[in-house]
């Protein structure tokens, strides 16, 4: 069994904003045209469910954002270590826990906590990844002691 949606014409649609707010929901307040644009963007989609019921979804454009660090993210993540030299340089410059994490204290009462801004870098996790890629070399293929730079 099919349900067609519930439409509204748009004839009865008043297009006066005042108007409106008597017919429908403070929510379903809208402009007229936007509502015939929404209308025009859904597209019938099958939902599995004991009634075979098609049900409209919308279906909103997306906007892609170029990904400017991308060759970046690319060249950190192919980035393989296989020189111990490398890897010990790795391990040494990329810090284990973020340096600007602090707290501030007065007369040993802290005053606040600066949280840990490396999150807010967008290659981190890259980053992360090749500590970690180097400290795996390092341990396992070379056999060293890693337990200084943990």
């Amino acid at each position: 069994m099919t349900t067609q949606p519930s439409e509204k014409p748009s004839s009865l649609i008043p297009s006066d904003p005042a108007l409106l707010s008597w017919w429908m929901q403070p929510s379903d307040i809208l402009d007229v045209s936007h509502w015939q644009e929404k209308q025009a963007t859904k597209t019938p989609v099958a939902i599995e469910s004991s009634q075979n019921a098609t049900s409209f979804v919308d279906r909103k454009p997306t906007i892609r954002i170029p990904d400017f660090l991308a060759p970046l993210r690319t060249c950190i993540n192919s980035l393989n270590v296989r020189q111990r030299r490398l890897a010990h340089f790795i391990c040494r410059t990329i810090p284990t826990q973020c340096p600007f994490e602090r707290d501030i204290q007065l007369f040993g009462k802290t005053l606040f906590h600066i949280p840990p801004l490396c999150k807010l870098n967008p290659l981190y996790d890259e980053v992360v990844g090749l500590r970690f890629r180097a400290l795996c070399y390092l341990a396992d293929e070379c056999g060293e002691d890693v337990t200084a730079y943990c």
